[in-house]
């Protein structure tokens, strides 16, 4: 999964998907509903992170496919929506796949 760009986007993309989920499900309810403030500190850093990873894997693929601008945007919105990039994820798996089978046909 890791050895080609989209591949890297895929992976990059669900684990910044799980981290956003987790934030906004879990950390940010700890914080405010059980003052534990240090939960949105934590997976808000790896989140940022994530994001960041994410940002760079995007613009691999973009450049490595030739993507249209509003495809790159597309992909942007879905990191910031929840579970947007696990939609982004099934997309491109279907893409992947495409691209796979008539190679090996």
């Amino acid at each position: 999964m890791l050895k080609t760009p989209l591949g890297r986007l895929r992976a990059v993309a669900l684990l910044e998907g799980v981290s956003f989920v987790v934030l906004l499900f879990i950390a940010m309810p700890l914080k405010y509903l059980a003052g534990m403030p240090l939960a949105v500190k934590l997976v808000g850093w790896a989140h940022g992170l994530l994001f960041v990873l994410f940002i760079l894997a995007l613009a691999e693929a973009a450049v490595t496919h030739r993507w249209s601008l509003l495809r790159v945007v597309g992909a942007f919105i879905a990191s910031l929506l929840p579970f947007g990039t696990f939609v982004l994820d099934a997309r491109l798996r279907r893409e992947e796949q495409a691209a796979v089978e008539p190679a090996t046909s």
